[in-house]
C-alpha cells in the first residue's frame, strides 16, 4: 500500500491513538479535523493535518486528494438536537467524497449490540456503517462494546464512580451483560483492517475474552486500586435518573451519560466471533485490560510534558491543584540567570544532610507521623551526598528517574491515601534557566481526595518557599547550608 491513509477523528480518544501507531510504522498519514491548530504541532513529519468538516461537504474534496483507505471514527454523542440526523448527513458526505476521490476502503468503528430494541445512540451508530456502504465504496466496519483504557468514557465513568462513592446505589444496567475491549486491541483491530482483504463490505464484531457487567468492571477496578466498595442494586433508576446521577458524581455531563446508559442497559456480547479468525488478534480479558489503563497512564504521565497540555493556550507555567486525568498537579517555576547546571546544583544535593529548602521542621514532623502509621520516615537519609541514582532511597522518598541537570523524580514511599511524586525539571533560556517544582498527587478514594484537600495549603506554603530557596541557591553558585530549625538557607562561597 503506497497511498494516504486518512484518519478522522484524529484528536478523539481512539483517532489520537491510531494516528500515533500508524506513524509510528511509518505509514503516510493524514489527519483529518475541524481545527489544525489543535494538533498540527504534535504529529510528525510523515502525518499532514488537514481542516475539514464532514457537515460541510464542500471542504472534502481535497482532503482525500491521493488518500487509498480512509478511517472513519466520527460520531455525535456529545451533541445535542437531531444527533441521528447529523451522522446520517456526516456519514453521506463523507462516503460520496470518498466515493468520487477512488477510495479503496473505509474503516469504520460503531457499536456493538443487537436486536430491534437498541438504544437511539446505538442504532445510528450502526446506521451510519449502512450510510457508508451506501456510497459504494467497500466498507470494513467493526462493531464494539465497552472499550477500557485512561481516558475512554466508559472507564473514566468506572473509575469516577469507584474513587468516589464508598457505597453506591446501582440501578439494574449495571449487572448487564458486556464484552469490553482492552484499548490497545482495539488499535490492533483497526490497523489489522488495512491489510485484510476486502473485496465486499464486512461487518466484524470485536470483543475481549471475558463476558463481565459494568459491575464486574467497578469491582474489579476497585480491587487492582486496593478500595472496598458495596453495591447496593435499586430497581427505579432509569436511564434519565441515572444520567443525572452521574453528572453530579462524575465528570461525565447528563447528555452524554444519558446515551451511554441507554447503549448499554443492552447486552453488547460478540455472536459471530469470524473477527478471530480473520485477524491476528488475540484480544485480552478484562482483568488484565485495567490492569494495563493503569499501567499505561502512569507511563503516559512520566513520558508526556505534562504541563504542555495546560500551556497550550498560552504561556502559563503555574497551576494550582489542576486535574491531570485522575491525578492532582500543582506546580510552580522560577527564572533563574544561572545555566541548566548550576540550575540543578542543589536539587541534586537535596534531602538527607541537605534537607528540603524550607520548613525542615514539617519534614520532619511528616517523617514521624510517618513512623507512627508503620512507615520509613526520615531515617534513611541518601546514600550520597552529591550524586544520584535511580533507586536510591531519599529520607521518604525514591529517586524514579534521574537525568542530570534536567529531571529528579521522586515518587513517595510514606503511607498515603494514594501515590504521590515530587518532579524537578531545569530547562533551558535566553540567558539562564526555567526551574519547574511539582508535586503530584493521584487519590484512592475519598480519603485520598480528602488528604489532598487538607493538604493542599501547606503545600503551597513548603513548596514556593523551596523553589525561592533552591533559585537563590542555584543564583549564587553555592551549596546550601538550611539551619535545623527553619530551613533558612546560607551559602558557602568556598565551595
Amino acid at each position: 500500500m503506497s497511498g494516504i491513509i486518512l484518519v478522522t477523528g484524529a484528536t478523539g480518544y481512539v483517532g489520537g491513538r491510531l494516528w500515533r501507531r500508524l506513524e509510528a510504522q511509518g505509514r503516510p498519514v493524514r489527519c483529518m479535523v475541524r481545527r489544525q491548530s489543535a494538533l498540527a504541532s504534535r504529529v510528525g513529519s510523515t502525518t499532514q493535518v488537514v481542516e475539514a468538516d464532514v457537515l460541510k461537504p464542500e471542504t472534502l474534496e481535497a482532503v482525500f486528494q491521493g488518500v487509498e483507505i480512509a478511517y472513519y471514527l466520527v460520531h455525535s454523542m456529545g451533541s445535542g438536537g437531531d444527533f441521528e440526523a447529523q451522522d446520517r448527513a456526516a456519514a453521506r458526505n463523507f462516503g460520496e467524497a470518498a466515493r468520487r476521490a477512488g477510495v479503496r476502503r473505509i474503516i469504520y468503528l460503531g457499536g456493538l449490540g443487537h436486536g430491534p430494541e437498541l438504544s437511539p445512540h446505538l442504532q445510528s451508530r450502526q446506521e451510519v456503517g449502512q450510510v457508508l456502504r451506501e456510497s459504494g465504496v467497500p466498507v470494513l466496519e467493526f462493531r464494539a462494546s465497552i472499550v477500557i483504557g485512561s481516558g475512554s468514557l466508559s472507564f473514566e465513568m468506572v473509575r469516577a464512580l469507584v474513587e468516589r462513592l464508598p457505597v453506591m446505589i446501582t440501578p439494574r444496567w449495571v449487572e448487564i451483560e458486556a464484552q469490553p475491549i482492552a484499548v490497545d486491541d482495539l488499535i490492533d483491530y483497526l490497523i489489522a483492517a488495512l491489510d485484510v482483504p476486502l473485496a465486499e463490505s464486512r461487518v466484524f464484531e470485536i470483543g475481549g475474552a471475558d463476558r463481565v457487567s459494568y459491575g464486574d468492571i467497578m469491582r474489579e477496578y476497585a480491587r487492582q486500586r486496593g478500595l472496598r466498595r458495596a453495591m447496593i442494586r435499586v430497581p427505579f433508576l432509569t436511564p434519565w435518573l441515572s444520567s443525572l446521577w452521574l453528572g453530579l458524581v462524575t465528570p461525565l455531563y447528563a447528555r452524554v451519560g444519558r446515551k451511554l446508559i441507554e447503549s448499554i442497559k443492552h447486552p453488547s456480547i460478540v455472536r459471530d466471533t469470524t473477527a478471530l479468525e480473520v485477524f491476528p488478534v488475540q484480544p485480552i480479558g478484562m482483568r488484565e485490560a485495567i490492569a494495563g489503563a493503569i499501567r499505561n497512564e502512569d507511563r503516559e504521565f512520566a513520558e508526556t510534558n505534562w504541563y504542555d497540555a495546560f500551556s497550550s493556550g498560552g504561556e502559563v507555567r503555574n497551576w494550582a491543584g489542576v486535574r491531570f486525568g485522575n491525578r492532582f498537579v500543582d506546580s510552580r517555576t522560577k527564572d533563574v540567570d544561572v545555566g541548566p547546571a548550576g540550575a540543578f546544583a542543589p536539587i541534586r544535593r537535596i534531602g538527607g544532610k541537605t534537607g528540603w529548602y524550607a520548613c525542615n521542621w514539617l519534614w520532619r514532623l511528616r517523617g514521624f507521623l510517618d513512623l507512627l502509621a508503620g512507615g520509613v520516615g526520615m531515617r534513611r537519609g541518601r546514600p550520597m551526598p552529591e550524586a544520584l541514582r535511580v533507586g536510591d532511597a531519599l529520607d521518604f522518598w525514591r529517586v524514579e528517574a534521574y537525568e542530570p541537570d534536567r529531571l529528579l523524580r521522586l515518587s513517595a514511599e510514606m503511607k498515603l491515601p494514594g501515590r504521590a511524586w515530587l518532579e524537578f525539571q531545569v530547562e533551558p533560556r535566553d540567558g539562564g534557566s526555567t526551574i519547574r517544582l511539582a508535586s503530584v498527587f493521584d487519590p484512592v478514594g475519598l480519603f485520598g481526595l480528602a488528604y489532598w484537600q487538607l493538604v493542599y495549603p501547606l503545600h503551597r506554603l513548603v513548596f514556593s518557599r523551596m523553589l525561592e530557596n533552591i533559585a537563590r541557591v542555584a543564583a549564587a553558585g553555592a551549596t546550601q547550608q538550611p539551619h535545623a530549625a527553619d530551613g533558612t538557607v546560607r551559602t558557602n562561597p568556598k565551595e
